[in-house]
C-alpha cells in the first residue's frame, strides 16, 4: 500500500513510543500522538484513557482516529499487573480502539504484541529450529494473555470488518541489550522503526503476525514473516555479548527463570508501578 501520511501513535509517552516518535518521521510520517498521560515536549499530543467507557471518552477516541491513514498501537500496560488493570488498559482499551478504527474507516493497525504471548515456550536449543509465529501460544502473565487477546481481536476485525493488522511480537526494544537473555530478543530502535515502516506499507497483510527483533546471532525466533513484509534488519546484539556474558555468565536454561522464552516473567514478573 502507499506509505500512510498520517499515523496515530498511541502510547507515545512510553519507552518504545518515545523512540518511535523520534524515528518514524524520517520515513515521511506525520504523527498524531496519544497517551494516557501528557507527552513530554509535545503540547499538541492527545491525552486519553483508551479504556474509558463513558460516551465522551468513546467520542474522543473516534475523534483521535478520524482522518488518519493508520494506527500504531503501543499503548497499554507493558508489565504484569492485576487482571482488573490489564482488562481495562490492554483488553478493553484495545477493543475500543479497534471499534473506533472500524467506525472511522481506518484501513490498518500495527499492534504491539509481545514475546510474552509465547513466554512459557522452552528456550530453543542451539541445534533446534527457530520458533515460528505458528508455535502454540503460551502466555506467561496476564500481560502476555492480553496480547494473545489483541492478536485474536486483530484477526476478528480482519475477518469480520476488513481492518488489516500486523501484530508485532516485540522482544526488547532498547538502545542496547541489558541482559544475556536480551541478546536473543533485542530489537534496536532503528530496526524497530524499519519494522514498523514495513508493517505500515506492505501490501495485502490481512492479519499478519511477526516477531520483532534485530538480526541477532543468538536469535530464538524465525523472522521470515517480518522479512516478507520488506523488513531488513541491520543490527545484531552480538556486539554487546562479551560485556554482558562477562558480567552475568551465559544463559542457564536449567534455571527456572531462564528456561523459558519469557525469562523471569515466568517466575517473578516485574509489576507495573501504577
Amino acid at each position: 500500500m502507499p506509505a500512510p501520511r498520517t499515523v496515530l501513535l498511541t502510547g507515545a509517552a512510553g519507552g518504545v513510543g518515545t523512540l518511535m516518535r523520534e524515528l518514524l518521521p524520517a520515513y515521511g510520517y506525520e504523527l498524531r500522538l496519544l497517551d494516557v498521560q501528557p507527552v513530554p515536549g509535545e503540547p499538541g499530543a492527545l491525552t486519553l484513557d483508551l479504556g474509558g467507557t463513558d460516551p465522551a471518552a468513546r467520542e474522543a477516541l473516534r475523534a483521535a482516529v478520524r482522518g488518519v491513514d493508520a494506527v500504531v498501537h503501543l499503548a497499554g500496560i507493558s508489565l504484569e499487573s492485576s487482571f482488573e488493570k490489564i482488562l481495562r488498559a490492554n483488553i478493553q482499551g484495545t477493543q475500543q480502539l479497534y471499534e473506533a478504527v472500524r467506525e472511522e474507516g481506518v484501513p490498518r493497525v500495527v499492534f504491539a504484541s509481545s514475546n510474552h504471548t509465547v513466554g512459557f515456550t522452552p528456550v530453543p536449543g542451539a541445534d533446534e529450529p527457530r520458533m515460528s509465529v505458528d508455535a502454540p501460544r503460551r502466555p506467561d502473565t496476564f500481560y502476555g494473555l492480553s496480547k494473545c487477546f489483541g492478536e485474536d481481536l486483530a484477526q476478528l476485525y480482519w475477518d469480520l470488518h476488513g481492518v488489516e493488522t500486523v501484530s508485532v511480537r516485540i522482544g526488547s526494544c532498547f538502545p542496547e541489550p541489558t541482559s544475556v537473555r536480551m541478546l536473543s530478543v533485542w530489537m534496536s530502535p532503528d530496526d524497530g522503526a524499519r519494522l514498523l515502516h514495513a508493517a505500515l506499507t506492505a501490501e495485502d497483510v490481512g492479519h499478519t503476525v511477526v516477531y520483532g527483533s534485530s538480526a541477532n546471532t543468538r536469535l530464538w525466533w524465525d523472522l521470515s514473516s517480518a522479512r516478507a513484509l520488506g523488513y531488513a534488519p541491520r543490527d545484531d546484539s552480538e556486539v554487546y555479548a562479551a560485556k554482558l556474558v562477562a558480567e552475568h555468565g551465559e544463559l542457564d536454561t536449567g534455571a527456572p527463570d531462564q528456561a523459558h522464552v519469557g525469562g523471569h516473567f515466568c517466575t517473578n514478573p516485574p509489576i507495573w508501578p501504577h
